[in-house]
């Protein structure tokens, strides 16, 4: 058997670590789940332990339960699992998202979870790690995606605002309430008040346990004055679009903020008033740095464009398999991809 074989197996239930006996981002129950980050298509309630960063703990506990069995450790940190080197690395996608390294007899396997190359404001930005197998996402593995800086999407941001404000409009800015409201406070932070939804509020405070900074917010609740909202900014989950909450609001202005309104048809398809190609996951340029980076013998390309990105892999000289996962892409609808319920007043 080789030493790849000995690290990761391809199941119904996820990615396992037979010598470990533990799985990685698991999408069924398992004793043992290594969890790379908390959104839900990753991490997923059921499993009998759990291991995550420590950043991560409060948002796992937050989601999944007060109550789950959960063990984190620090990033660059090493645990010894039956013999299995394992250690968490900065993936750059959400606070607390982490790249999983697995090293054993010498062979090194780097599962990315979903990961993000390009700095922002708030996240643990990224880190290569040089590894034999390196298992990535694709989720804008297409050459259309090119994220601006954060510094560039930063002022056109503060341009709508200041904008909706000259014409005594609320500026409204949806995006998941893990990860995209967090960067969206970081980016908005000093331009004027901030409110939020209610499902942010709550894993805001989450995470602040964690002794992670966050910028000041506000609750926004269905009954605050109309007045003491106009020409304020409110950051919102994409659930709340066509909802009597939002018609309540004085003028909104609403922006979807996803890395899918890199087309410009997506926005017009949801009906807002903008678009901003704010996301969480790497570009293009990233995706095929983080795998030169890593200088892997071996690629698996999983859930978003992984036919086009792995088939790109090939041509350059890399060899890169497609993997079928049920990691989610990140979602352009009016659904809340996250186990938490939105509750829309």
């Amino acid at each position: 058997m080789s030493l790849e074989n000995q690290l990761i197996k391809f199941t119904k239930k996820g990615i396992y670590c037979p010598q470990g006996k533990f799985y990685l981002d698991p999408w069924f129950p398992v004793d043992y789940a290594i969890i790379s980050h908390g959104h839900a298509d990753h991490a997923r309630w059921g499993m009998k332990r759990y291991l995550c960063t420590n950043d991560s703990t409060a948002i796992l506990q937050h989601r999944l339960g007060a109550g789950i069995t959960i063990e984190s450790i620090p990033y660059h940190s090493e645990l010894n699992i039956n013999g299995v080197k394992v250690s968490f690395y900065p993936a750059g996608h959400v606070i607390g998202s982490a790249q999983i390294k697995l090293e054993y007899k010498g062979y090194v396997v780097v599962f990315t979870g979903d990961y993000k190359t390009q700095p922002d404001f708030i996240t643990t930005p990224f880190e290569s790690v040089k590894c034999h197998t390196f298992i990535t996402e694709s989720t804008f593995g297409l050459p259309i995606y090119n994220w601006k800086s954060e510094a560039s999407l930063q002022k056109e941001l503060h341009s709508w605002v200041k904008l909706n404000q000259s014409s005594n409009r609320t500026s409204v800015f949806l995006g998941y309430s893990l990860g995209k409201a967090q960067r969206l406070m970081s980016l908005l932070e000093g331009t004027d008040e901030i409110y939020v939804h209610r499902s942010i509020h709550n894993l805001n405070t989450a995470i602040a346990h964690s002794g992670i900074r966050l910028p000041n917010t506000k609750l926004w609740t269905a009954d605050l004055d109309k007045k003491s909202l106009q020409n304020k900014i409110i950051i919102a989950p994409p659930a709340i679009l066509g909802s009597r909450m939002l018609k309540r609001l004085p003028n909104p202005a609403t922006a979807v903020c996803s890395g899918w309104m890199q087309i410009r048809g997506n926005r017009r398809w949801q009906a807002v008033d903008a678009g901003f190609a704010v996301s969480d996951h790497a570009d293009w340029h990233g995706l095929i740095d983080a795998v030169k980076s890593s200088e892997a013998e071996q690629v698996y390309v999983t859930h978003g464009s992984q036919s086009v990105f792995s088939k790109y892999l090939n041509e350059i000289g890399i060899k890169a398999d497609e993997l079928i996962t049920e990691y989610g892409e990140e979602a352009l609808s009016n659904a809340e991809t996250e186990n938490e319920k939105v509750v829309i007043e």
